[in-house]
């Protein structure tokens, strides 16, 4: 945990009621707590799958074998959970920047993209709007 993080009290969201950055953090760090847990299930059915194939079944047989959702499912889904996220968080952060007076270019910078990136960026977020 960063030295500056500090717990809110409750009370507190008020000040931040109807802030979009907020709201998409919040999406994260939910998303962040399922995806640990699915994570860690994830390293479990790896690490059996392997079993299975050191001790010579074929990849036909394991993948047959396997319980649904498959690995590759698991994975699938962790991976379009956090890109929708992270997706939310980039647009209402670059959105938000903009808003305080940040040029287009620094957010650019800021993000490691290009101005053009930042421009679609903010035009996604002023659609959904």
């Amino acid at each position: 945990m960063p030295p500056d993080e500090t717990v809110l009290e409750e009370d507190d969201d008020d000040a931040t009621q109807g802030d979009a950055v907020v709201a998409a953090l919040d999406e994260v760090a939910d998303a962040a707590a399922v995806t640990a847990t699915e994570s860690g299930e994830v390293a479990r059915r790896a690490r059996h799958l392997r079993r299975l194939r050191v001790r010579g079944l074929s990849w036909r047989d394991i993948a047959t074998q396997e319980h649904p959702p498959l690995l590759v499912q698991l994975i699938t889904g962790i991976l379009e959970r956090l890109a929708r996220v992270g997706s939310r968080l980039r647009r209402a952060e670059a959105h938000a920047l903009r808003t305080e007076g940040m040029s287009t270019q620094e957010v650019a910078r800021l993000f490691g993209v290009s101005r053009q990136r930042v421009s679609r960026l903010l035009a996604e977020e002023e659609q959904l709007d």
